[in-house]
């Protein structure tokens, strides 16, 4: 699985911390983490909540990630920005309950995170013990058990309404604010990062011509 980091201006001094403790607990079980920023609270690159959320359904739609961690002061403004695009179902983790009960029910493809509120003593020990628990399980599996298959129709049924409720990732690409899109995309890695492994050539061209 291909994961993808995203940090919000006012954490992004938290970057190193959250990319270490994710690579630590992903790579062991053959995880690959693409950190895309922001690298510090100094780092020129600045992403807005909004612009995780065009980051996010961009690196997600295209393929070029499976799933994206990201997260905000509260973690609501990330998860409200990721769910306002196609082919995001992003969920807002507080804890490890809350990590798996997501990915046995939901099934979704990015969590957000609250990377202020709560942020304490033993901080360091809920964001490990969150990612432990995002992958314990194969994704999809039900909770309770005796609930799996309803929870998979529902699933399959929301998806199916987001195709509807949710417009084409290019015309959104191509129609939203040039220079906010071109700021979430201004990274210091995520030309290298993105057009490696994007494999939507719709997307790939669009993301090529928003930078030229």
């Amino acid at each position: 699985m291909k994961i993808a980091l995203i940090n919000e201006n006012s954490q992004a001094a938290k970057n190193a911390l959250i990319f270490d403790t994710l690579k630590s607990v992903v790579e062991p079980l053959g995880h690959e983490v693409y950190n895309y920023g922001m690298y510090s609270a100094e780092d020129p690159a600045s992403l807005t909540y909004v612009q995780i959320g065009i980051l996010a359904a961009t690196l997600l739609n295209s393929g070029a990630c499976d799933l994206v961690i990201t997260g905000c002061g509260t973690g609501e403004g990330a998860m409200l920005a990721c769910n306002s695009f196609p082919g995001v179902l992003c969920g807002h983790i507080v804890d490890p309950t809350d990590a798996y009960q997501f990915t046995q029910v939901n099934n979704g493809n990015a969590i957000a995170m609250p990377f202020a509120k709560g942020w304490g003593w033993g901080c360091e020990l809920n964001l490990r013990y969150v990612f432990e628990k995002l992958f314990v399980e194969e994704w999809g599996g039900g909770y309770p058990k005796e609930r799996a298959v309803p929870e998979q129709r529902n699933k399959k049924i929301l998806d199916e309404v987001k195709k509807v409720t949710h417009t084409d990732m290019v015309y959104i690409l191509e129609n939203l604010d040039p220079a906010l899109v071109k700021g979430a995309f201004a990274g210091e890695h995520f030309a290298d990062y993105f057009f490696a492994n994007a494999k939507d050539a719709r997307i790939v061209a669009a993301v090529r011509k928003i930078l030229a």
